[in-house]
C-alpha cells in the first residue's frame, strides 16, 4: 500500500514538473508587453512602446526590452517621438530584493539610443515631463551606465541651436568608466564644437566622490576651456573648475554667459569657477583685453527670472581704445573722439544712433577701477566706475576720471523709451587741466584750470537728437592762466576763430584774467546767461543762443578793448549761419563808442556775485573772476 501511494505521489510530482515545463517552454514574455507599456507610459506622462520583452532568470535577473520608443508630448507640433532605443538591457538583484525588497540595478545598457531635443520659440520643451508626485519608496541603487553609438539632435529655437552630440561610454584607466561626448553644429547661429570627457553617467549620484569634468569647446570664435572636479553634482555643493576664455569679442559670450558686455577686442581670461546654491562664481580671475590688464571676480546668482551680476574688476594699466565698446565707439579705434568726424549731412554734433546692448537679460551691479590709462592723445590719468543695470535701466553713479590734478564726475542714467534713449547727465568739473585737454586734441597748448557743471535731460535715438530736443544747462568757468587762443580756436574746433578773434581785435595769444559762461537749455535751445571772458588785452561779453536742434547760431559779441588798437573794433559782433558754416559781421549802426562790452550787452547787472561759491569750488583760482565782479558796479556808473 505505501509503494502504491508513493508511486502516486511520485507521477503526480513528475506530471506537474512536466506541465510546468511544457507551459515554460510555450510562455512568451512578450504576452507582458501590454503591460509594461501602460505602466511606462503612465509613469512618463506619454506615450512608451516597447516591441519585446526578454527576461533571464536567476539570482541576478537580465530584463530586455526592443525597440522602445518615447513619444513628444500628446500636443507636440508635428508629433513624433522623442527618442528611440535599439535596445535597454538592465541587470536586477532578485537576492537583494527578497531580503529587503531594495531595488539594485548593477548594469544599465543602451544601444543606440537616439534622442530629439526641442524647444520651441515660445520656451516648451519636449524633455520636461510631468512630475509623478513623491516617491513611496527608497530609491533604486544603481550600479554601472554603458551606452553604445548614442546620438543626440538638439533644436533650440530660442537660442537658435541645431547641432548633434554623438556620445558613448567607454573605461577608464582606474576602472570607474567614462562618458564621452562629442558636439558640432550651431549655436546662437555661430558653428559650434564641443568635446566632454567625464566620470561615469551614475557615479552623479555619489556625493563622497569628486565628478570629473574636462571639456572643450568653440562657439564661432569664441574658445572655451574647462577642468577640474564637481562636488556632489547632483546637489552642486561646489567645484574645483579652471575656466579659460578666449575670443577676439566679449560681447558674443552672451549666448553662453547670458550676461549683455559691449564689443571690446581680443582678449583672454582664466580664473577659478565654482557654483554652489543657484550662484556661479567666476573668482580671482586674471587676463587681458586688448593691451589692458584686467582682473576681478565676477558672481552671477541664477536663482532670480532674471539673473543678477555682481562684478569687482580693475586694470592696472588699461589703454583707453579698448573702452571703445562700452562709449559707443569701435575697440581698437585709438583716434575715436579725438579727430573731427568727417560727415556729409553738414551737422557737428554726432547724429549717429546710439546702440546699447540687451541690457534687460540680466541686473548687473559692477565696480570697476582703472589705476593708470594710457592711449595716444588722451588726457585722462585714472578711471572709476560704479554700473548698476536694473530692468534695462541703467545707472553710472558715479563715472569718475582723472585730468591732470583735477577731475571729471558724471552722474549718469539711461534707459529706453519707445524705441529711443532717455538720458540724464550730471556732469562737475574739477579743476580740470586745460593743459592736458589741448594736449589730447595734438592741435595747440594752453595753461590754467577749469570747474563748472553740466546738465542735460533729453531722449532721442543719437546725441544729436538728445540735444536738438533736451532740457539742461552749461557753467564753466576759468581763472587766470588759460591761453585764448586755445580755448575760442583750437578746443572748440570752430574754424572761424581767428577770424572772431580779429572782428574783435583781440590778439590770438592773449591771456585769460577770467572766463565765465553760464548756458541754460531748453527744448534744444542753449541761451546765454552769462557769457563774459576778460583778458590782459580785452573785455568780450556775448549774448543770444544756439539751436542744437538744427545747429543755427544767433550770438551778438562784444570787445571792450583794455589798450588802444587800431584793429579794435567797438561794435558789436553777429555771429549767425550753422555750426558748420557760421558767419560773422558788425551790426549795422553807429559804433558803440562808449559803455563797454559788458554794459552794452546787458552782462553786468546779471547776478553774476552768485555764481563765485561755483567757481571758488570748480578751480579754487577765483581773484581775478572777484576783481571783475568786485568791479562791475563801478562800470555801471
Amino acid at each position: 500500500m505505501h509503494f502504491i501511494l508513493r508511486h502516486r505521489w511520485l507521477t503526480a510530482s513528475g506530471a506537474i514538473i512536466a506541465v510546468l515545463v511544457i507551459a515554460a517552454s510555450l510562455f512568451q514574455w512578450d504576452w507582458l508587453i501590454p503591460l509594461v507599456n501602460s505602466r511606462a507610459s503612465a509613469a512618463l506622462g506619454r506615450p512608451v512602446t516597447a516591441a519585446h520583452l526578454h527576461v533571464h532568470l536567476g539570482e541576478t535577473t537580465r530584463i530586455e526590452l526592443d525597440d522602445v520608443t518615447i513619444a513628444n508630448p500628446p500636443d507636440w507640433p508635428g508629433g513624433g517621438n522623442m527618442a528611440t532605443i535599439e535596445r535597454v538591457g538592465v541587470d536586477f538583484s532578485l537576492i537583494d530584493y527578497i531580503h529587503d525588497r531594495s531595488i539594485v540595478l548593477p548594469v544599465i545598457d543602451l544601444k543606440s539610443p537616439k534622442v530629439e531635443a526641442q524647444q520651441l520659440a515660445d520656451g516648451r520643451a519636449n524633455w520636461n515631463f510631468p512630475s509623478g508626485g513623491p516617491s513611496t519608496g527608497p530609491d533604486p541603487k544603481l550600479g554601472t551606465l554603458r551606452i553604445a553609438d548614442g546620438h543626440v539632435h538638439v533644436v533650440d529655437q530660442k537660442l537658435r541651436a541645431d547641432f548633434n552630440v554623438a556620445l558613448e561610454t567607454r573605461d577608464s584607466a582606474d576602472g570607474s568608466g567614462q562618458i564621452a561626448a562629442k558636439a558640432d553644429g550651431k549655436y546662437a547661429n555661430q558653428p559650434i564644437q564641443a568635446q566632454f570627457v567625464g566620470g561615469a553617467l551614475l557615479s552623479l549620484r555619489d556625493a563622497a566622490k569628486p565628478y570629473p569634468v574636462d571639456l572643450k569647446l568653440a562657439n564661432g570664435p569664441t574658445r572655451v576651456a574647462l577642468a577640474g572636479t564637481i562636488k556632489n553634482p547632483l546637489a552642486f555643493a561646489g567645484a574645483d573648475l579652471r575656466l579659460d576664455l578666449a575670443g577676439p569679442d566679449m560681447s558674443l559670450l552672451l549666448p553662453l554667459t547670458g550676461i549683455a558686455i559691449p564689443k571690446t577686442p581680443a582678449y583672454r581670461v582664466s580664473g577659478k569657477l565654482d557654483y554652489a546654491a543657484g550662484v556661479v562664481q567666476f573668482q580671482n580671475f586674471t587676463g587681458r583685453v586688448g593691451s589692458s590688464d584686467l582682473a576681478g571676480t565676477v558672481k552671477v546668482d541664477t536663482k532670480p527670472e532674471r539673473p543678477v551680476v555682481v562684478a569687482d574688476l580693475e586694470s592696472k594699466l588699461v589703454d583707453l581704445k579698448d573702452l571703445g565698446g562700452f562709449i559707443g565707439a569701435e575697440p581698437g579705434d585709438a583716434d575715436k573722439g579725438t579727430k573731427k568726424p568727417v560727415r556729409n549731412d553738414g551737422r557737428v554734433l554726432p547724429n549717429d544712433p546710439i546702440s546699447l546692448p540687451k541690457l534687460n537679460v540680466a541686473d548687473v551691479h559692477l565696480r570697476y577701477k582703472a589705476n593708470k590709462i594710457q592711449g595716444r592723445r588722451q588726457p585722462l590719468d585714472n578711471l572709476v566706475a560704479d554700473l548698476d543695470i536694473v530692468n534695462g535701466a541703467v545707472t553710472l553713479k558715479p563715472l569718475s576720471v582723472g585730468v591732470g590734478r583735477g577731475q571729471i564726475s558724471a552722474d549718469i542714467a539711461l534707459s529706453e523709451k519707445a524705441n529711443q534713449l532717455h538720458a540724464q547727465a550730471t556732469i562737475s568739473f574739477v579743476r580740470v587741466d586745460v593743459e592736458k585737454l589741448l594736449a589730447a586734441t595734438g592741435l595747440a597748448h594752453g595753461a590754467g584750470s577749469i570747474g563748472g557743471r553740466a546738465v542735460i535731460e533729453g531722449t532721442g535715438r543719437s546725441l544729436a537728437e538728445i540735444l536738438g530736443g533736451g532740457n539742461g544747462e552749461l557753467k564753466l568757468y576759468m581763472a587766470k592762466g588759460g591761453d585764448l587762443s586755445a580755448l575760442l580756436v583750437d578746443l572748440s574746433g570752430l574754424e572761424f576763430g581767428n577770424a572772431l578773434l580779429s572782428a574783435l581785435g583781440i590778439p590770438n595769444r592773449a591771456k585769460i584774467q577770467c572766463l565765465i559762461t553760464d548756458f541754460v537749455l531748453q527744448r534744444g535751445i542753449a541761451t546765454a546767461r552769462t557769457a563774459m571772458l576778460d583778458t590782459t588785452d580785452a573785455r568780450v561779453a556775448a549774448k543770444g543762443s544756439v539751436n542744437l536742434h538744427n545747429e543755427t547760431l544767433a550770438l551778438t559779441v562784444e570787445t571792450d578793448a583794455k589798450h588802444f588798437s587800431i584793429g579794435s573794433l567797438n561794435t558789436p559782433i553777429d555771429v549767425k549761419g550753422t555750426l558748420a558754416s557760421p558767419s560773422i559781421f558788425p551790426q549795422l549802426g553807429p559804433l558803440a563808442l562808449k559803455g563797454g562790452a559788458a554794459i552794452g550787452l546787458g552782462i553786468i547787472g546779471t547776478p553774476l556775485a552768485a555764481l563765485l561759491p561755483t567757481i571758488q569750488f570748480g578751480t579754487g583760482e577765483d581773484g581775478a573772476c572777484a576783481n571783475l565782479m568786485r568791479g562791475a558796479p563801478a562800470r555801471v556808473k
